[in-house]
Formats: C-alpha cells, sequence, structure tokens
C-alpha cells in the first residue's frame, strides 16, 4: 500500500513511503538471479511479448516492478511466477536484457523454500517432475517426466490420445539420452 507523506516544504511534491515493502526480498531476487532488475525500464515489452501474459494475474512487467519495491507477499503467491515457461520471448526483446526466466526462476525457488501455500499443485507438480528429470538425464526426457507427473496427480488418461499421436509422429524417445558427463551436470543441483 502506498501513502503520500506530505511536509509544509513538499505539498508540491509529496513522498510516497510504501508500507509492507521488504527490500532483503529485492536484494535476494537479484543474488538469486543474477538479474539488475533496477535496470528496467517499465517499457512493457515483457508483457506484449509473452505469449502467456492473458493468463497471468501479475504481469511481467508488474513482477519486476514489484520487486523493486519490495512486494514479496503478493507476487510470491501469485501464478504468473509459475505460467512463466522460461521460453525467452521476453528476454530476446528487452531493451535492458533482463533475463525474465532467471528472474521468475529465483521467484519460484523463494517460493518453494517458504513454501507458499498458495502454489498451484498441478504446475508445482509439472515443475518437480522436469526438474526431477533434468537432474537425472541433464536434459528433459519427456515421457518420464509425462509418467512422473501423471503418476503424481493420478490423471492417468486424460491425454493419452495426445501422447499416441507424438509416439506416433516420433516427437517422443522411448529411451531417455544423457548428456556425455552427468555427474559434472548433477553438480548444479546441490
Amino acid at each position: 500500500m502506498i501513502e503520500a507523506i506530505t511536509s509544509e516544504e513538499n505539498r508540491e511534491y509529496p513522498v510516497k513511503k510504501i508500507s509492507g515493502s521488504d527490500f532483503s526480498f529485492t536484494s535476494l531476487i537479484k543474488k538469486k538471479s543474477k538479474v539488475n532488475v533496477s535496470s528496467c525500464l517499465q517499457c512493457f515489452t515483457c508483457t506484449v511479448g509473452c505469449p502467456f501474459s492473458d493468463l497471468m494475474d501479475i504481469m511481467p512487467n508488474q513482477a519486476i516492478r514489484s520487486i523493486q519495491i519490495g512486494e514479496k507477499k503478493s507476487l510470491l503467491e501469485s501464478s504468473t511466477i509459475w505460467l512463466c515457461v522460461g521460453c525467452n520471448s521476453c528476454a530476446a526483446e528487452c531493451p535492458m536484457g533482463i533475463d525474465m526466466p532467471s528472474v521468475m526462476s529465483a521467484l519460484r525457488e523463494v517460493a518453494i523454500q517458504e513454501k507458499v501455500k498458495t502454489i498451484p499443485q498441478d504446475i508445482y507438480t509439472f515443475h518437480k517432475s522436469f526438474l526431477n528429470s533434468v537432474k537425472r538425464y541433464g536434459r528433459a526426457y519427456k515421457i518420464g517426466i509425462m509418467l512422473s507427473y501423471k503418476l503424481n496427480t493420478l490423471d492417468l488418461f486424460s491425454d493419452g490420445k495426445t501422447g499416441l499421436q507424438m509416439l506416433i509422429k516420433r516427437k517422443l524417445n522411448i529411451l531417455p539420452s544423457k548428456v556425455k558427463n552427468i555427474r559434472k551436470f548433477k553438480k548444479l543441483f546441490r
């Protein structure tokens, strides 16, 4: 919540005080994402370029602004941080080179660490399945991700037809492929 603070000498240009701000959150996200969110111009390029922004409750540029002003609670409780798929459409067009997928990843990490209750369970389950696949093989093993997700959600047959079509068209590999030096890669997850 923003409220104006006025004084005799400052009536024309009131100073804004932001209540509920947590600037340690701002520093934490900058550190985890390695992104200087302070350089954002609020030009809306990230929001306009995002293919999922119409599904988000907080737009990408608003997420950056929330980080800048230390608005932690509403951002970590939003679905936005879970809907970002890391496609880099936003980052590719950003005039300041802000790596939004890294920021969203840092926000998800903090939400998990702080056990935020409003994480959409199906999205979180998919997120875990994806990361486990990458940790195990060094890349996304699509069938393994789908099987893990389906078993964890007990939604076994809802899109079986699509999966079968993908197999027929050879869009899915039956066996996983691994990166050459998986031990080195696994160090990233420690």
